[in-house]
Formats: structure tokens, C-alpha cells, sequence
């Protein structure tokens, strides 16, 4: 185990739900970050022991702190599995993302380059095909190939604008943050801010299910006052591909309904979140 400060400059959040061989991947890409000074946390919704056994291989050759944050598969639950991995956390600034990414070594760096006082960090993620998806292994991510678009086309990428997403120019990535018509909002895979705003804001609203659940929590932030910053073209996140079956039109309907309320009210916090109110 390598050294690490006891309280590290961040902790990341990484959500999962039994797909172990996906999280392997994402684990293995924050194994090689530039900063080393992080610890991380997986809010996990009730996988199996396949995943239970995967953290616990990865923690002992982790050098950084590593914990596992799980309950009872109930039900989509990913709300609440990550209030109580934001209770667990032990920096005043928290990074998420989720077990089914592969962040780039200089994602931590970047997040933590970037984190202001009274802001919130929205970056976005660039999709793999399935096929890519499954063929990336671990050499690839320790040598970064899979974050190079030339490697990602030969193993069976389109390629297509998106590919502006994976720019290692720095000049070229800070004019497109700029450029960009899409509107910086919390993202769950690749979002960033401080601890303190995030437990005012209450947290996550354990009445939502999937859909919506990421922006409705950044509309309270909004609404308290922090400003968000679009760092999508320098946070750079690879999206492994993966079927959905557990979301559902009434689902998506009912986030949706807490959502507009939110927005209509202005609220900043819920009542349904790290404590119940």
C-alpha cells in the first residue's frame, strides 16, 4: 500500500449495480491517475457477491483508500446508496462517477485543479459500442489507448464529432468547454463539488428513481446559489455500454413530477434525503 494523506483532497463516489466486470474497468482507470491524493468510495445498490469479491481483490492493491458502501437489493435504490456513501466520505470534496467509466488520468487532477468556492464541475462522457466496449482491457487503459480515437476507430469505434470529447489538447479543450451550446449540469457520471453544498442541499431525493434524479439535484444547487462550470472536453470519461432493463416509463414519469416541482418552487433542499425531514 502506498502512502496517502488522512484526509485526501477528494473523495470519488462511484455508483454500481451488479456489473462487476464493468467496475473491474473503472477501477483499473483510477489505479493510474496522476493525483494520487483521493480515496474512494463504491455506493453500491445491492450487487451480488461477484462485486463484493471484485472490491475487496481491488482494495488490497489499491494505493489509495478504497470502501465499499452497499444495501439490500430492493428496488432501484441509487439514491439513497449514495447518501450514504457522501455520509461515508471523509474529504470536504466529493467527485462522482459511475462503475460502468473509464476516466482518464488526469481526471481526478483535473476536478481537483478546477473546484472553486461557491461552484459545481459538469463534465460529460464520450459512449463506446458494446463490441469496444467489452474488447478494452487493462493494458489498454494503463497505456491509455482507449482514451486515443485513432485506437478506439481501428478496434471498431464510428468515428464521428463526438471524438472532439477525447482531445488531449488543452488550448482546444478549454475553447469547446466555452463553445459549447450544451447547458453545464450535474451529471452523475462525471460531476464534482463541495461536500458542505451537497449535505445543505440534503442530498439526493430517495424518491427518485431513474431519470432525472442527477438534475433535480443540481437544480438545488442552482438554486442555492452555486454557479456550474462545463468541463466536458477536459474531464474526460469513457462510457462502456450496457442495457437498461430496470427503467420504466412510470419511473421516469413520477422523477419527473418532483423534478418540476423543484424548479417551480426554487427549491434548494429536499426533504427526502441524507435525513428524513
Amino acid at each position: 500500500m502506498g502512502y496517502f494523506c488522512i484526509v485526501p483532497a477528494a473523495t470519488v463516489i462511484v455508483s454500481t449495480y451488479n456489473q462487476p466486470e464493468w467496475l473491474r474497468k473503472t477501477l483499473w482507470s483510477l489505479e493510474v491517475q496522476d493525483s494520487r491524493d483521493f480515496e474512494v468510495v463504491i455506493a453500491d445498490d445491492g450487487s451480488g457477491q461477484a462485486t463484493a469479491e471484485l472490491i475487496t481483490e481491488a482494495a488490497q492493491r489499491a494505493k489509495f483508500p478504497l470502501r465499499h458502501v452497499w444495501h439490500e437489493d430492493t428496488g432501484f435504490r441509487k439514491t439513497e446508496i449514495l447518501n450514504r456513501a457522501i455520509q461515508d466520505s471523509q474529504s470536504d470534496y466529493l467527485i462522482f462517477t459511475d462503475g460502468d467509466c473509464l476516466l482518464r488520468r488526469d481526471f481526478v487532477a483535473t476536478h481537483l485543479k478546477r473546484r472553486r468556492p461557491g461552484h459545481f464541475l459538469s463534465g460529460g462522457y464520450y459512449k463506446l459500442v458494446r463490441d469496444v466496449s467489452e474488447r478494452v482491457t487493462r493494458s489498454d487503459i494503463v497505456a491509455q489507448r482507449c482514451f486515443d480515437t485513432e485506437w478506439l476507430h481501428a478496434a471498431g469505434q464510428p468515428s464521428s464529432l463526438k471524438d472532439l470529447k477525447l482531445t488531449r489538447k488543452p488550448w482546444l479543450a478549454g475553447a469547446l468547454n466555452r463553445l459549447t451550446p450544451t447547458r453545464p449540469t450535474w451529471n452523475g457520471h462525471n460531476a464534482s463539488t463541495w461536500k458542505a453544498a451537497i449535505v445543505a442541499a440534503n442530498g439526493f431525493d430517495t424518491r427518485m428513481k431513474y431519470g432525472g434524479e442527477d438534475r433535480e439535484f443540481g437544480d438545488r444547487l442552482l438554486h442555492a446559489g452555486l454557479r456550474a462550470v462545463q468541463i466536458r472536453y477536459s474531464a474526460i470519461c469513457v462510457h462502456l455500454d450496457h442495457d437498461r432493463g430496470y427503467v420504466t416509463p412510470e419511473m421516469v414519469a413520477a422523477n419527473r413530477k418532483i423534478w418540476d416541482r423543484t424548479r417551480q418552487e426554487k427549491r434548494q433542499r429536499t426533504a427526502y434525503g441524507i435525513t428524513s425531514e
